[in-house]
This record gives structure tokens, C-alpha cells and sequence, in this order.
């Protein structure tokens, strides 16, 4: 009650002058306090414990075959596993079947890591949320004198594209990126110190940004003194005993169990692994399993990195000005886009459904991926596919409907 009674407390002005954003902040402190209870009795009322892995298994099979990349999915009720199963293989070259040890790359799936490694930082005193820019990075030209960690964690910050910044150097024949010539973090900072002003004055608007995440990760490693895989390494996956997640560096590191991307071309399958920008770091570039994402969530439901109040900023929407434009990635999925009302550090939030919800999804170069997390109902999805066809997010929603009430 304690969180509650703050967060209401801070957001007290907001509530009665701002509207959704207002209603999104309230639901926000309620989200935290709701996490612990517990529909479990009421499900095992509804249905045997065994129906709802029947229905998934119906509801999954047939999509992909010994023959063909697929999917893992993993569903947890109350913190226990209830449905873990691996469709497809991982590469077409071996068949070997995809199982709960199989790592794909997670793509922004990526960002609640990355986003926990600056929260860290910044409980350990050693960066501040309000810190600019030109702060960190004094060499970053003037239109980093008013984008904050804050603004980068929230999509706020008004960064150029990188992505649109390497069309227009290719355009212009000033350097050429290819998959086998991949783009690297320090280059993107490069490319964004070039520029002269950002895309809009910062927290004027909402817009996705892969560039934030990528600077997110030069701010971790600029800070803490090592890389930012080092890092992840050093303060999550190790101490969740996450043994098989990575930060992916090609030649530095090798992926165990590896899944190869894949997207269809006239009914075939074709592997699609890597692009020009698969070597950035923090805004896509981790690998996971089901079994070390298992541990993460456990760890998020049991506040094992941060405690409750100090990851609070992490489900707390965006603040922004009555009427401003909100623009979603053209990749997200669109099962998912219905689904979002705020999005905080890491995080699509969805606090006014009857079922809270935070959760994020990936799309690259031959992967797509899902998390979500109902914490009142104590229910996660995850979704990890290695094929651009299939929609991630409809087969995580269809997953977690079996375990949800009914509304």
C-alpha cells in the first residue's frame, strides 16, 4: 500500500488535469499492488489443469513442421511453468528441433534489458534519469543539450532514425552498409553527431526509436567502464543464472543452440539470418532461450534486481503534452496494436485493460518475438520465432487466453 499511497500522492496534479494520461498513471500504482493476487483457485474451477495445454496444443499444431523453421512458446501461471514446447527446427540444414535451450535473437525484445541495465545505473548513483546528452557525451552537438536518459528510455527523445541516417549516406555514397559489412553502435552515435537537430523538440512527442536504445547502450558502457555485454553479462545474466543469454558479437562470442532466421519466398523457406544492422547491441542484439527467460521473469515477479519502488519508472507511461502525436513502429505486429496506451522504460503498457499488461515484441531480419506479462493476472507469454511469417503476437495472445478470466 505504501507504493500505492506515492504514486498517487506524485500524480495527483496529473490525475485531475490530463486525462488518459492521468487514468494511465493512477492504473499504474495499482498495477503493482495487484500483481500479487491470484486467479488460480478460479481457473482451476473453469477448467482441468490439463485442458488448456490440449487447447494450445490445437491451436499450435500444424504451423510448422520437422521441416520447416518454427516457434517456442512458453506460458507461466502464478510462476509456475504450465505449457513449454518448442515447433519447427532451427536451422534447415541440420533439423534439429527447436526445444526450450533453443537461442534465438530476441530483436527489441532486447530493450527491457537494456533498460534495466540504466536503471541500475541509475541505483547505484551513478547516472541520473534527468542527465543529458551533452552531459555523457560532451562532443554531442547542441540538440543533445535537452534529450535526457529519461527521454531515451520513453521514445521521447526526438533522435533521428539511424536506419534513415544510413539511407541517406548510402544515397550519397559516403559509406555502404551490407550484412556482411554490418553497422556497429559507435557508428550510430557518429552518425547522429552529425546531425544538426533532432526529428522533434523532445517530450513533444511519442515515436519509437531504435537510435535511444543504441545510445542507451554506449551510456551503459561509457558509465560503467566495461562493454555493454560485459555488463549485462556481470549484473543480469549472471546473477539470475541466465547461462546461455548474450550479448551477440560476431567473432567474440558463439551462440549455443542456435536458431537461424528465416523468411518465406513462393512457398519455400529461405535463410535470412543476418542484415546491415544485426551488429548493434542494445536496441536488438541479444540471444535467449526459453528457460533463461523463464529466469527473467521470475525476477522481474520477484523484484530480484530492483525492488518494486525503484523499478516503478519502468511502468510509469511517458508524460506528454494534451494531444501529442504517438507513432508506433511500422513493425509492430498488428494483433499487438490495440494493446498499447503507454509505453515506459523498456515496456508497451496497456494499465487500462481488465488484464494490466506490459509487454514488448521483436521483429528483424528472419525473427520475431513476444513477452507478455498480465501481473494481476500472474500470467506470462513467450513467443520466440525464427520466421518473419508468422504474427508473434496473435500466437502469444492466443497462448495466454486459456489462462486469463473471462472478462
Amino acid at each position: 500500500m505504501k507504493i500505492l499511497r506515492a504514486a498517487i500522492q506524485k500524480y495527483t496534479g496529473l490525475i485531475s488535469g490530463t486525462g488518459t494520461l492521468a487514468g494511465a498513471l493512477f492504473i499504474a500504482a495499482i498495477f503493482f499492488v495487484s500483481e500479487g493476487l491470484d486467479f488460480g483457485a478460479e481457473l482451476q474451477e473453469k477448467m482441468p489443469s490439463e485442458q488448456p495445454a490440449k487447447q494450445m496444443e490445437t491451436a499450435f499444431s500444424g504451423i510448422a513442421s520437422s521441416d520447416t523453421p518454427g516457434f517456442a512458446v512458453l506460458v507461466k501461471k502464478d510462476g509456475r511453468i504450465v505449457f513449454e514446447k518448442g515447433y519447427g527446427v532451427r536451422d534447415l540444414r541440420t533439423k534439429t528441433a527447436i526445444d526450450a535451450q533453443t537461442n534465438f535473437r530476441l530483436a527489441s525484445f532486447t530493450k527491457q534489458f537494456t533498460a534495466m541495465a540504466i536503471m541500475l545505473l541509475v541505483r547505484d548513483e551513478k547516472l541520473r534519469y534527468d542527465e543529458t546528452l551533452t552531459e555523457i557525451f560532451p562532443e554531442f552537438p547542441a540538440y543533445g543539450k535537452q534529450i535526457t536518459v529519461r527521454n531515451l528510455l520513453n521514445h521521447t527523445s526526438g533522435l533521428p532514425d539511424y536506419e534513415d541516417l544510413m539511407d541517406a549516406a548510402e544515397k550519397s555514397k559516403v559509406q555502404i552498409w551490407s550484412a556482411e559489412k554490418q553497422i556497429h553502435d559507435a557508428e550510430v552515435l557518429h552518425l547522429l553527431e552529425k546531425e544538426s537537430h533532432g526529428k522533434f523538440a523532445p517530450r513533444t512527442k511519442w515515436q519509437y526509436s531504435n537510435s535511444g536504445y543504441v545510445v542507451l547502450g554506449l551510456i551503459v558502457a561509457k558509465v560503467s567502464g566495461e562493454s555493454f555485454g560485459e555488463f549485462l553479462h556481470e549484473r543480469l545474466f549472471s546473477p539470475l543464472k541466465m547461462n546461455h543469454t548474450l550479448v551477440f558479437e560476431k567473432g567474440k562470442n558463439e551462440i549455443t543452440n542456435r536458431a537461424f532466421g528465416h523468411s518465406k519466398k513462393e512457398n519455400t523457406f529461405v535463410k535470412t539470418d543476418q542484415s546491415s544492422t544485426s551488429a548493434t547491441q542494445s536496441d536488438g542484439g541479444i540471444y535467449s532461450n526459453l528457460e533463461d527467460l523463464s529466469k527473467w521473469d521470475d525476477a522481474l515477479r520477484n523484484h530480484t534486481l530492483l525492488s518494486e519502488k525503484e523499478f516503478l519508472p519502468a511502468i510509469t507511461p511517458a508524460k506528454l503534452p494534451p494531444g501529442a502525436e504517438a507513432k508506433l513502429a511500422e513493425d509492430v505486429p498488428d494483433s499487438l496494436r490495440s494493446h498499447v496506451s503507454a509505453y515506459g522504460f523498456g515496456w508497451f503498457l496497456n494499465l487500462q485493460d481488465p488484464h494490466p499488461l506490459m509487454w514488448h515484441y521483436g521483429d528483424t531480419m528472419g525473427f520475431k518475438s513476444a513477452i507478455l506479462r498480465y501481473t494481476r493476472n500472474n500470467v506470462t507469454v513467450i513467443l520466440l520465432c525464427n520466421r518473419t511469417d508468422l504474427d508473434s503476437g496473435a500466437l502469444a495472445l492466443r497462448a495466454a487466453q486459456p489462462f486469463l478470466p473471462a472478462q
